[in-house]
Order: structure tokens, then C-alpha cells, then sequence
């Protein structure tokens, strides 16, 4: 099902949140939505495994990394659990690595960023707090809505 952001904006322009426009594209998929799950992390990227292990149940995660440049997030191994347990999509404020491969993934993957080396694995991390960047507030359950134009994120799920 696909929720073009250009026409939830028309719709709902006074219930959205829309990120300030700094992400890419990073996957094979660029259309998602779905309620939101969150991480924050610096450069420790264990708290993301742990997540995407799981089963996503449609949910998409939401990454606030820092918007740290010195490393990354997710790579081409949890792009690939994301698939697994049903994920919709995942934002990372970061940056991600094996960009090749996670192009040709059916994935949605958007990020600031990509870096060659991996993050620490120290298990540092928090899971389904508030997270802020972009400009939005990311709150667990709320839902994020996103595509080549941009994401936006709304206190409930909208229809059009």
C-alpha cells in the first residue's frame, strides 16, 4: 500500500511532522510505512541487531545514531534481518555501510550517510524512548510515513 507523502501533506498538513530533508535513499524500496520503534545509539550498534532480530510486524525503526559520520549503523547483514522478520523500512540518523549491496535489497533504508567501518558492539543503548532530529520527535507507536519526496510522521495511522 503506498502513502504518497506529497498527498498526506495535502491532506493532513496541520497532523504531520515532515523531517528536514538531509536523508537518501539507500535501499531497493523507497516507499514505507508503518508505526514506529526506536534506538538511540552512538556508534554502537548492537541495540539495532537486537531490534531487527525481532519480528518487526511491519514497524519501522528509527535510528538516532548522533548523526555521527565516523562510523556505521547498519550494513548489508541487518538490511537482511530487517527483510527476514518483517520490517518496514528503517531511518537511520547515521550512516549505514555495504550501500551496493543494500541498493539491490528489497529494503527501504534511509540515512545521512555511508561509512566503511563498522560500529562498536558494546550493548550501549536505549530501545522505544523519544528520539528528536530532523526537526520531528519520533515517539514508539506514532507513524512514519515515507518515500522518495521525503518522511513525514503523523500521532496515528492516516489513510487517503
Amino acid at each position: 500500500m503506498s502513502y504518497p507523502t506529497t498527498d498526506l501533506c495535502d491532506k493532513y498538513a496541520d497532523e504531520l511532522q515532515i523531517a528536514d530533508p538531509m536523508f537518501a535513499d539507500l535501499g531497493g524500496k523507497l516507499d514505507f510505512a508503518g508505526p514506529i520503534s526506536t534506538i538511540k545509539c552512538f556508534e554502537d550498534n548492537s541495540k539495532v541487531r537486537e531490534a531487527l532480530e525481532e519480528p518487526g510486524k511491519g514497524r519501522v525503526l528509527v535510528v538516532d545514531g548522533g548523526g555521527s559520520d565516523r562510523c556505521a549503523l547498519l550494513g548489508d547483514n541487518l538490511a537482511q534481518l530487517a527483510i527476514d522478520n518483517d520490517w518496514a523500512g528503517v531511518v537511520v540518523y547515521g550512516c549505514i555501510r555495504d550501500s551496493a549491496e543494500i541498493a539491490e535489497m528489497p529494503v527501504a533504508v534511509k540515512a545521512l550517510a555511508t561509512h566503511p567501518r563498522k560500529s562498536n558492539k558494546q550493548g550501549i543503548g536505549e530501545r522505544d524512548v523519544s528520539v528528536r532530529f530532523a526537526g520531528v520527535s519520533f515517539e514508539p507507536g506514532a507513524w512514519l510515513y515515507a518515500d522518495a519526496d521525503g518522511i513525514v510522521v503523523a500521532g496515528r495511522e492516516l489513510d487517503l
